[in-house]
């Protein structure tokens, strides 16, 4: 979903795969994880390990990398140590996306944990000409640069908005690296089919979507009409926009078994969902009742994923850093759960 008080409720509710003999036989196997104790580098190159993340001006400090062979597969990484929080941005988000990545930053450098941000195909305006499948085969190549360049310990998967369906695609793949995620956070994850059916262009242009995918042209560009801010291709944009497309994933009218197989495969991943109590994103004609009820259903589907609703939050959650970060920060310093276990042993 695109970019544009205060209560926290708790409740419980293939591509690297030349990566893979090296680091399953040696870097990762064996090693032992705890949320609240972990190696910190001692390089003092005043980038990290020492000096905070984020300066007096609000300036970051890290390191910025390639992890993949395309220009636009940059990421920044705060922090020198061996557990990072990936931050997985929506449509049209790039680095900086949320007002509370500097405050986390901050948070996650006390408790010895790096925040990696990165750009991939789909960045910026990027989205329209890639998919889910592209979105995953990038992010698995991150963690294997993570895992083989940085001594990586494990990751967690920090999803806003459609960075939450890229998070859910990524796990059902099973993708090699896909083992070193000890966690995610799915923070606003809600529908853009729900969104798109507010505005007047989006039931045609789904037929005429459909109708260019039947004659095999789902790669070739919609009308500008379809999508003005962005270059859409046919199979993207029936992807966001049709019932059951790829990025179908939390609509509020599916039901339970349809969100289970959608989302079942999750109660593999201990998993947090923030939900934003103000979403903008969520129209006006979905049941505001109703819709606590809905949460819970969907974090059932998943197996039982906590969750944290943030009262009076917009979509970002611009208007409640705070509460983003203790959240986020309440979730990672827990050490106790079955799911920090080390998934090598």
């Amino acid at each position: 979903m695109e970019n544009s008080d205060m209560n926290l409720s708790n409740s419980s509710s293939q591509t690297t795969s030349s990566a893979a003999a090296s680091w399953l036989s040696g870097i990762v196997r064996g090693r032992s994880f705890n949320a609240n104790n972990s190696s910190a580098s001692t390089a003092g190159d005043g980038v990290s390990g020492g000096s905070a993340p984020v300066n007096s001006k609000g300036q970051f400090r890290g390191v910025m990398f390639r992890y993949g062979p395309k220009p636009i597969q940059v990421a920044f990484k705060t922090g020198d140590y061996k557990q990072q929080v990936i931050f997985i941005g929506g449509l049209t988000d790039g680095f900086l996306a949320t007002e509370y990545l500097e405050p986390l930053a901050i948070a996650l450098e006390k408790e010895h944990w790096s925040l990696v941000q990165f750009l991939f195909s789909s960045s910026y305006s990027g989205y329209g000409v890639s998919s889910l499948k592209q979105d995953a085969m990038e992010l698995d190549q991150l963690i294997s640069y993570l895992i083989n360049k940085e001594d990586s310990e494990g990751v967690v998967l920090l999803g806003h908005s459609t960075g939450c369906q890229d998070i859910v695609y990524y796990l059902r793949t099973n993708a090699t690296c896909s083992r070193a995620v000890r966690a995610a956070i799915l923070q606003a994850p809600v529908s853009d089919r729900e969104y798109k059916a507010t505005l007047p262009e989006t039931a045609s242009m789904i037929d005429l979507a459909s109708k260019m995918i039947g004659e095999d042209r789902g790669s070739e560009l919609m009308p500008r009409e379809a999508n003005p801010d962005s270059p859409i291709t046919a199979q993207r944009y029936y992807s966001l926009s049709a019932y059951n497309g790829d990025d179908d994933i939390f609509s509020s009218d599916f039901s339970e078994d349809q969100l289970k197989q959608r989302l079942g495969h999750m109660s593999n991943t201990l998993t947090l969902v923030i939900f934003s109590m103000a979403d903008q994103y969520v129209p006006e004609y979905v049941d505001k009742k109703a819709l606590v009820d809905r949460q819970e259903l969907l974090c059932r589907a998943m197996g039982g994923a906590e969750k944290v609703e943030i009262y009076y939050g917009n979509h970002s959650l611009s208007n409640r850093v705070e509460e983003a970060v203790q959240a986020i920060m309440d979730f990672i310093r827990r050490d106790g759960p079955k799911g920090w276990d080390d998934p090598w042993s």
